[in-house]
This record gives C-alpha cells, structure tokens and sequence, in this order.
C-alpha cells in the first residue's frame, strides 16, 4: 500500500511539473511571436552600429500605435523574396524622394545627416518612396545588400517586423 501511494505521489508531482513546463512554453512562444523576437546579426552590413553574430531583441510592438521613424533599425522580410530576415536603418519614409550623390545622402533635395562614418561610393536614385513604404540602408554603406541594390527598391510597413533596439551579446547596449 505504501508503495502504491509514493508512485502515485511521484505521478502527481510529474504532473504537476509537466503542466508548470507547459505554461512557461506556451508564454514564451506566445511573447516570442507577438511580443518580442531574438535574432543573431548574419552579416557585416550594420557594422559599427551592430557587429556580425550580435544578438538583438525586436521590438514586434513598436510600430501598433505609431510608424517607423528615419534612423529607426528595423527588422523585416527582404521585398525581393518576401522569407529572408533583414536588418537595416530606415533611412527614407513614404512620400520622400531619397537620393545619394557623392557620399552624401539628399532627402526632397535636402542634405540629412547620415547616422555613421561609414561613406558610399556609389550615387544611387532618385527614387520617389510610395505611401506605406520604407527606403532601408545598411551602417556599412560601402558593404551591405540594401534599398539601393534590390528589385524592389522598398520595404512595406506590413513586411516590417519591429524595431530593434537591444544588443545583448557580446556586449549589452541600446541601439538608436
């Protein structure tokens, strides 16, 4: 009898642990895909601002109430493919013509402050940036796949996923 009651004992608390288990995954799936993301930086194209194999967190809510700003480091899906995670600045917003001419970045014929040391060498433009779309561009000018390269030149806000604004490996660090 002894025997019967400490197995059923250990089942209980088997249980008991299994449905904690449970709870806590479910949480964290649940903050993961409404809340929060993590993601490792693949690439060199934000360096100075975010070096290769840092990990962020994404912001999945920063944009509900409100629209991405210029300077914001967003992640969102490549146009091109509409699958492949990217992380870049927003540097053009909807309704803006962007262009670039010797090293210098022009927003409606406007020189703008540009948000690194990094320069480009290649004069891009101008484009004319549709309603609910984003101009992106790499820290990394003269080194990142970004707006100016792609097919489709911009990011809809529907494709964005949230604004980065945590490192938190190697280094732990706010990101503007």
């Amino acid at each position: 009898m002894n025997k019967n009651r400490c197995v059923h004992k250990v089942l209980k608390e088997i249980l008991e642990w299994s449905k904690v288990i449970f709870f806590a995954l479910l949480v964290s799936m649940l903050i993961k895909n409404t809340v929060a993301a993590c993601a490792v930086v693949p690439s060199g194209s934000m360096e100075e601002t975010v070096e290769t194999g840092s990990r962020i967190v994404i912001n999945r809510l920063a944009y509900i109430c409100s629209t991405p700003q210029r300077g914001d480091i967003v992640s969102f899906y490549y146009p091109d493919d509409g699958e492949t995670l990217y992380l870049k600045r927003v540097m053009g917003l909807p309704g803006e013509t962007i262009e670039g001419i010797d090293g210098q970045i022009y927003i409606d014929g406007r020189v703008i402050a540009d948000y690194t040391t990094n320069r480009f060498y290649e004069d891009f433009g101008p484009y004319e940036i549709p309603d609910d779309c984003y101009f992106m561009m790499g820290d990394n000018r003269s080194n990142s796949w970004d707006s100016r390269y792609w097919k489709n030149k911009f990011v809809k806000k529907s494709e964005i996923i949230g604004k980065v604004g945590l490192e938190y490996y190697p280094e732990l660090k706010l990101l503007k």
